[in-house]
């Protein structure tokens, strides 16, 4: 078991309820803790910096973007290891994100092996 599986949570903040609840499976069927949030506003309200965790977002949604999701996060000293997901992705974007802090950078669709 992994430290994240046994104390962290994997928190997953995407626009699209397929792409959480597809992600949610496939992670609790391995073992991790996961929260899923529909917009990063809804994840802010309910994140508390004190939690151990992971952050995969997408990086287009409505209201506050992944990007500003990110900016947020190390505004606030409270930045987490963080995976984007998106569909509309390019390299500028990606090298911006991982020099930011990212941990990785995944083009939708991606598959269960990334």
């Amino acid at each position: 078991m992994t430290t994240i599986q046994a104390t962290g949570t994997i928190f997953i903040v995407d626009d699209d309820e397929a792409v959480r609840d597809s992600l949610r499976w496939l992670l609790e069927a391995n073992g991790y803790r996961v929260k899923s949030f529909s917009g990063a506003e809804e994840f802010l309200h309910a994140y508390d910096p004190d939690q151990v965790g992971v952050l995969i977002v997408d990086v287009r949604m409505p209201g506050m973007s992944g990007l500003e999701l990110q900016e947020t996060l190390i505004a606030r000293q409270a930045p987490l290891p963080t995976v984007f997901i998106t569909g509309h992705g390019d390299v500028p974007m990606a090298v911006s994100t991982m020099k930011k802090g990212a941990v990785d950078f995944l083009e939708k669709p991606f598959n269960e092996a990334e």
